[in-house]
């Protein structure tokens, strides 16, 4: 019988390790798990040896009172893959805790090592691949030109596929449904999508407050609709008072909201979003969109100089076209952001292309991606 220690750190790796599961079980019935998950795993058969959301940290500053506990957690979890002695252990990103705990089994033990969701060595620190190539056998790509800058480094490397590929989408019925009910009819709808951490909604809110005035200056019936953040909720609420015209937010503390965010991706002529993996989930419904993000001065400066890579937009980078305009940095500012929706609303035809090619590359049509995760990991065991 296969057995497997598997283990995640955030909800978003929850979500790969559940899917990732449940192809294993398919393809394997009787296999057996033990680790570390969220209700997504949890919903596959696995009882997580403690909370997943201790784990859950970001940022030197949320980090730092809590690394007695994380450095503890590390070796307690490292002690009990080498006790189970799987067949293999399977980490799914969250790196400052996976790949400690993949190091510390290496270490003392031949036991096979997989991660989930290759390093962004691309974008910058390319030499974390030639670290990570110390203690991981086997990575698994969400990105279909990953796999050579991991293979490079000594590793065994699998494309298998975005997992928003897989995520439901909304009908064109039901997006015409939610037009009806909110009252846009056939009026141009933008979408409005200013992150979800604290910080930079705080930077861009002002920002994207300027940006909206000027739409409506030269558009005079659009609609705005902004779907919140479950962690910004309230600040959105308060935010959006400051901005100009009617803003219809949706609260993700509504019964139907996921339901009703589904529905808005799809009914939007046009996206206004902070950079992030949102340009994929707008990409699946065919909705085209201006990225705009901002920093800290002092991040700025030091990514400003680290970044391999022209563009951050993921659409961009899949479609290896550069159709998404993208404000980011000094560069954003409401003036361009504003003449950049307007132009994408007037003619969203090569956008449109670019997200279709995206969308072909990253898997769409072909096996889901926890199943080709689950045959890539059994094929090479």
């Amino acid at each position: 019988m296969t057995r497997v220690f598997i283990l995640a750190g955030e909800p978003s790796g929850d979500k790969l390790g559940g899917a990732l599961m449940a192809g294993l079980k398919q393809l394997r019935p009787g296999i057996s798990f033990e680790g570390i998950g969220g209700p997504e795993m949890m919903a596959e058969g696995l009882q997580s040896r403690f909370d997943m959301s201790e784990l859950s940290v970001m940022g030197l500053a949320e980090i730092l009172p809590k690394y007695r506990h994380l450095k503890r957690r590390i070796a307690e979890t490292a002690q009990a893959v080498l006790r189970m002695q799987p067949d293999v252990l399977i980490t799914i990103d969250s790196p400052d805790f996976s790949l400690r705990v993949a190091k510390q089994v290496k270490a003392a033990s031949a036991i096979r090592t997989v991660h989930y969701v290759a390093p962004t060595v691309w974008a910058w620190r390319p030499g974390r691949a030639a670290k990570m190539a110390r203690w991981i056998d086997h990575v698994l790509a969400l990105f279909p030109f990953e796999p050579p800058l991991m293979q490079a480094h000594g590793m065994e490397c699998d494309f298998v596929g975005h997992p928003v590929v897989a995520e439901d989408v909304a009908t064109r019925a039901e997006a015409d449904a939610f037009r009806a009910a909110r009252g846009i009819a056939n009026a141009p709808m933008l979408l409005v999508l200013p992150g979800s951490r604290r910080g930079e909604v705080a930077r861009l809110g002002d920002r994207f407050g300027q940006v909206i005035k000027k739409i409506r200056s030269r558009i005079p019936d659009v609609r705005i609709v902004l779907p919140a953040a479950a962690p910004v909720a309230d600040q959105v609420r308060a935010m959006v008072k400051t901005w100009p015209g009617e803003i219809q937010v949706l609260d993700p503390r509504d019964e139907d909201f996921k339901s009703e965010k589904r529905a808005a991706f799809r009914a939007a002529d046009v996206a206004l979003a902070a950079s992030g993996t949102v340009s994929l989930e707008l990409a699946a419904v065919g909705t085209p969109m201006v990225i705009a993000y901002d920093m800290s001065w002092l991040s700025r400066q030091i990514i400003g100089r680290m970044l391999l890579v022209d563009t951050v937009t993921l659409v961009n980078l899949v479609s290896e076209t550069r159709e998404v305009p993208e404000f980011v940095g000094d560069r954003c500012q409401p003036g361009p952001i504003a003449d950049a929706i307007e132009k994408v609303l007037a003619d969203p035809r090569a956008q449109e292309a670019a997200m279709a090619v995206t969308m072909q590359r990253l898997g769409l049509g072909g096996e889901a991606p926890g199943l080709r995760a689950a045959k890539a990991v059994l094929a090479r065991m």
